[in-house]
């Protein structure tokens, strides 16, 4: 893995930009702060700079970089929450959250979907009481099957970044990079042919994503457009290549849990599933620590999570997430306005 850890001075000068960002904005969620995040990430250590260039630029494997150091308050954030509806005021973990969006503001533009997470750019991972079993990033006592973020989606994020709040258990992520996975030129072509069907993931569905709009921008009518468009996605879904790009270093979209068996294309399905054993050989496991910022390539590498059990006392692991893309222009037609960060 990529990895670098702030020194001491460092975690101060990042601390001291944290301290005036906080001062300016009540929340990670304004429109002021998203449209400025970029230039004061300018103002993080140049190291950290340089670092997160390279990553984005080289697509070094294995695809994932670390960010360690930052020092997380484990009183100050406060416990970890019960739901990611329960949002009243100014967030305890504000400093934590505008870092995530100063570090992928180096890599591109961070986004959020009106679908998921009342429409928020910053999403919070832990478990929820009700979800244990199911295949969501709040659920617990089952594995989360490695995947590509939001694979069902034409706009899907080149990266997703997540912060460590606290992981008292030793929750372990999994990952495994596609410069891993060695696949013979038949199947390989295949794979390259729009012949797979990837339908959403739960998240997105409206029992799961949304509860009131989250900011002005998500107002009724869009809304509801995009929970039919989701459901259009999955009961009528569009065939799409699993690997695009250049075929001697390619880039993935993948979510096996979602992804159908083929039953009338043997040829697609012996394909998918050599590459689905390849990565199930390649997976390995990393435990996140309070102040560690992951920032994986969404296009090569997949990542997943272990199983664990939840105590939903207030001590359960909890992650912050953000999506980050090159080019917020692809999907404009699917936001409100160019500057919006909002996909509906």
């Amino acid at each position: 893995m990529n990895r670098v850890t702030l020194t001491s001075e460092e975690d101060a000068s990042t601390n001291a930009l944290l301290d005036l960002l906080t001062a300016k904005y009540s929340s990670v969620e304004d429109p002021d702060f998203l449209r400025e995040a970029p230039v004061y990430a300018h103002e993080l250590p140049r190291r950290i700079r340089a670092f997160l260039n390279d990553f984005k630029l080289s697509e070094q494997s294995p695809g994932i970089c670390l960010i360690s150091g930052y020092s997380v308050d484990d009183k100050k954030v406060g416990k970890t929450p019960q739901h990611w509806k329960d949002k009243a005021g100014r967030s305890r973990a504000l400093a934590e959250e505008m870092l995530l969006v100063l570090y992928g503001s180096l890599l591109g533009d961070v986004f959020g979907w009106a679908t998921e997470q009342d429409g928020h750019i910053v999403h919070d991972v832990f478990p929820i009481k009700g979800n244990e079993d199911k295949q969501i990033s709040t659920s617990s006592e089952q594995t989360i099957w490695w995947h590509t973020e939001d694979a069902f989606h034409a706009f899907s994020g080149d990266y997703v970044a997540m912060f460590c709040l606290r992981n008292h258990d030793q929750v372990a992520t999994t990952f495994a990079s596609l410069d891993e996975i060695h696949l013979n030129q038949e199947h390989l072509e295949v794979l390259f042919e729009p012949r797979y069907i990837i339908r959403p993931d739960i998240s997105h569905q409206q029992t799961n994503g949304t509860s009131a709009p989250a900011q002005a921008e998500t107002h009724d009518e869009s809304l509801h457009q995009a929970q039919q468009r989701i459901k259009q996605m999955e009961s009528n879904p569009e065939k799409v290549a699993v690997l695009f790009g250049h075929q001697q270093s390619p880039y993935l979209r993948i979510d096996p849990y979602f992804m159908p068996f083929l039953e009338e294309d043997e040829v697609a399905q012996q394909a998918l599933k050599a590459l689905i054993n390849s990565i199930d050989q390649a997976l390995w496991a990393h435990v996140l620590q309070p102040g560690d910022c992951c920032l994986i390539d969404n296009c090569r590498t997949v990542h997943g999570r272990q199983a664990f059990k939840p105590r939903y006392d207030g001590t359960d692991r909890w992650l912050k997430r953000a999506c980050v893309t090159r080019d917020l222009r692809k999907s404009r037609r699917a936001r409100n306005a160019s500057d919006s960060r909002i996909i509906f």
